[in-house]
């Protein structure tokens, strides 16, 4: 901990995120075509929003128990196990006849970003103090998101040059090695963690879910995170999906410019996130929420005004700038609103809870395109966005010193885990 306190990454931490950076260069080189790809193997506008919406179904069954078992056998393990379930995903995303096929890899996927996101989310709150938290976050969200500047852009390439599943060949490859770094670490390191790795019960499971649900009907932040990043959530991904489709068919472009604009988005994501670690530590995670909140507002609404490549591109810089600043603000504002000792479950329930309100989501996006206009479900992005900054500074207020951590104390612990 001394080491991450003075270089703000500990060299455990630098050693994921190289890890990091591997596999999710691959992903992004991937997530963006998605949509495109299964337009490829023959889906309409409705099956796009449909298969999306079937493929949340399987994050809903499986974030909570990625979280808790983040929590139990350690974060390095867990991140170790779900790296090679996804090496499987990518070979079942390469080689899909058709786009039905591709909910395998999804579901695949939901398992290895069970154990993956929430354990990177609580190690590297681990090795950072309280008062450089958004720093930490900042620095660590800012070599992450090389990926989106790097990723989007390699893979509308290589799809246009080649093939879509060339594109996703080539990113399995990298989340390959990947998965070896992790595995050789979590072998290595994991015994040197502060947590100390047991094995998971049933009891543990139900101690940790007594604590989310203090946590969840308390009133207090992790009450309000929940409730309005609920509505909000709803209102993404009724266009984040078909977005790429809207690109290309509304704003006629290539599937390379498309994949240029996600490096965009990326690149903006990568500046904007050191600023973001400085504003949580300097002034407060909601604040920054609050100004990222309104920078995506301002991105979707240049969507809709947007009739060429240019204004397209200033859409993706506002917002990359508004996912770089919200996501280390809300990582940090998480990781101080809950006990440490649930802090990957946490993470797991919170995701769970939210994919639950969003769920039919991006199935009402294909049908509100298809009922009236391509442009409908970016509106209605725009407006919930717009509404939601007054309640973010409103409720997003944590009380140093008397907040959630606090109010969840005479819960019985469950076994010290993780690591």
């Amino acid at each position: 901990m001394g080491e991450a306190r003075k270089t703000l990454l500990s060299k455990d931490m630098r050693i994921l995120l190289v890890s990091m950076i591997l596999a999710n260069t691959g992903s992004m080189m991937t997530v963006p075509l998605l949509a495109l790809y299964v337009t490829s193997l023959g889906a309409t506008i409705e099956e796009v929003g449909l298969f999306f919406t079937l493929a949340s179904v399987f994050p809903l069954a499986v974030q909570i128990i990625g979280g808790w078992l983040s929590d139990t056998i350690g974060r390095l393990n867990a991140i170790a196990i779900g790296s090679v379930l996804g090496v499987l995903g990518y070979l079942a995303q390469v080689v899909a006849p058709s786009f039905w096929w591709l909910l395998i890899a999804q579901a695949i996927f939901a398992v290895t970003r069970s154990l993956v996101g929430p354990s990177f989310s609580a190690f590297t709150a681990e090795e950072s103090s309280e008062d450089t938290r958004g720093r930490t976050f900042g620095i660590t969200q800012t070599l992450f998101n090389v990926v989106h500047v790097i990723g989007p852009a390699l893979g509308g390439w290589i799809a246009e040059q080649f093939s879509f599943r060339m594109t996703f060949a080539v990113a399995g490859i990298l989340y390959l090695l990947a998965t070896i770094i992790r595995v050789a670490m979590a072998r290595k390191v994991a015994a040197r963690n502060a947590q100390s790795a047991s094995t998971p019960t049933l009891t543990g499971l139900w101690e940790q879910m007594r604590t989310m649900a203090i946590l969840f009907v308390g009133g207090g932040v992790i009450t309000w995170i929940l409730i309005i990043d609920g509505v909000r959530d709803i209102a993404f991904r009724m266009s984040e999906e078909l977005a790429p489709v809207f690109l290309q068919r509304v704003g006629a472009l290539s599937v390379s410019q498309i994949g240029l604009l996600g490096s965009v988005m990326g690149l903006l994501s990568l500046i904007s996130s050191p600023i973001a670690g400085m504003l949580i530590d300097r002034y407060s995670e909601r604040a920054t929420i609050a100004l990222g909140t309104v920078m995506s507002t301002l991105g979707f609404l240049a969507m809709l005004l947007s009739g060429d490549f240019e204004g397209f591109a200033l859409s993706s810089a506002l917002l990359g700038t508004s996912w770089g600043l919200m996501d280390p603000a809300y990582q940090s504002l998480i990781s101080k609103a809950v006990p440490g000792r649930v802090l990957g479950t946490a993470y797991g329930f919170l995701d769970t809870s939210l994919g639950l309100l969003s769920l039919p989501a991006p199935w009402l996006g294909g049908l509100v395109w298809t009922r009236y206009t391509a442009r409908t479900p970016f509106l209605l992005t725009t407006i919930v966005l717009s509404i939601s900054v007054w309640p973010i500074w409103a409720k997003f207020n944590l009380r140093r010193g008397n907040g959630q951590i606090e109010a969840v104390q005479p819960v019985a612990p469950a076994a010290r885990m993780g690591g």
